[in-house]
């Protein structure tokens, strides 16, 4: 079996994230396409690589990525670093023969995603993938199959929004996701990027889009030195009405000012035969409701059905812990993982490639565009 030798750029929240998927892979997909060899992590403070090493078995840790696109004996970079490092990481880990796993979103802005692209296509060999892991959720893959499959017949609108309340305490100290020179945009970039990503995965590309985005706290106390205050200047708050190339019409809403939610997208379909509702903090049933039921008598058999969608993942997943037992957060990272590593080693194309990025960059464009200019922006841009 041929073994990959792993190469963490980040060593964050997220990067333990991605570590921790790849740490525990054999127990959830069986046989596994490769052997997975935790080489080298890389973050700055160097303590946070060196954390990998210790917690993970990374064999050494640096606080420059460029010594870990060096090495021969490592196949992929995992880039997990805040958005402006992106293309740079990208970009040199291609030109190094490197594969390459990024974090949404793939760029600061559609230039730079575009200039990724580039190098992914002049790279046909190697496999860059960008991390949408929502992909990888049970209800998602079947609300999936069950639109191709024309449950909902003809599609006519669609409510999506993805929630956290993060920012509605304004003494909120400023961080790297509140300034654009570090993240491109706030919640539009972290949020709606993800439920962007999942509406052109259930119902096609988008057609045009018109936003609002909104910053509710202007300036934000800074970290370490009381008194002093810094600005923000990316939104809280982002609305988007739009038009899929399907006919479909809906919004997408993408807010860290949802006072009382925690980790939560929602979303809602709604076509001629039918219906389908989800919410993540009930991760565990996909609700369908089907107009061929019969509605008599007295209502019938008519009604929204909660599918035990649970964790039941197609072969190869194994049955670990079991399809029974309550679907979580990480497994959903494990299944983006897993798509990788098996994308590599049998050179398959993935679905969720750099142009998959590059279309949602194409939408975060287009919103930052149209709430600018106050407009409706057509697609592709």
């Amino acid at each position: 079996m041929k073994t990959l030798g792993i190469g963490m750029v980040g060593y964050g929240f997220i990067g333990r994230v991605h570590t921790l998927s790849y740490l525990n892979l054999p127990y959830y997909y069986k046989p596994m396409p490769a052997r997975l060899k935790m080489v080298g992590v890389a973050s700055v403070p160097v303590s946070d690589a060196e954390e990998g090493v210790e917690q993970a078995g990374f064999e050494f840790a640096t606080d420059n990525w460029r010594d870990l696109i060096a090495r021969d004996d490592i196949d992929i970079i995992e880039v997990c670093t805040p958005n402006f490092l992106h293309k740079e990481i990208i970009i040199e880990s291609l030109k190094a023969g490197k594969h390459v796993n990024c974090e949404k979103p793939l760029a600061m802005d559609l230039a730079e995603a575009k200039e990724i692209v580039k190098a992914a296509d002049a790279h046909p060999q190697l496999i860059s993938q960008v991390t949408f892991e929502y992909r990888y959720q049970p209800a998602m893959m079947r609300a999936k199959k069950l639109i191709e499959e024309g449950l909902l017949g003809r599609i006519y609108n669609a409510r999506i929004a993805y929630l956290h309340a993060g920012n509605s305490d304004p003494n909120r100290p400023l961080y790297w996701k509140l300034q654009k020179k570090f993240c491109g945009g706030g919640s539009l970039y972290d949020l709606a990027s993800h439920v962007i990503d999942l509406t052109r995965f259930l119902l096609g590309d988008f057609k045009k889009v018109f936003s609002r985005l909104e910053i509710f706290t202007k300036k934000r106390p800074i970290a370490g030195k009381p008194g002093e205050f810094g600005e923000v200047d990316v939104d809280d708050l982002a609305l988007i009405m739009f038009e899929s190339a399907n006919g479909c019409i809906g919004t997408i809403e993408g807010s860290k000012v949802a006072t009382g939610a925690n980790d939560e997208y929602r979303i809602e379909i709604h076509g001629e035969k039918g219906a389908i509702k989800f919410n993540s903090m009930q991760p565990n049933f996909l609700e369908v409701y089907d107009t061929r039921d019969t509605g008599e008598p007295i209502g019938g058999r008519r009604g929204f059905t909660a599918i035990e969608t649970v964790q039941r993942y197609p072969k190869p997943a194994t049955q670990f812990p079991g399809p029974k037992f309550s679907v979580g957060w990480m497994r959903y990272h494990l299944g983006n993982a897993f798509d990788f590593v098996k994308n590599v080693s049998e050179g398959i194309k993935p679905i969720a490639d750099m142009h998959s990025g590059y279309k949602v960059q194409e939408v975060l464009e287009a919103s930052m565009i149209s709430n600018s200019e106050g407009r409706w922006v057509e697609l592709p841009l």
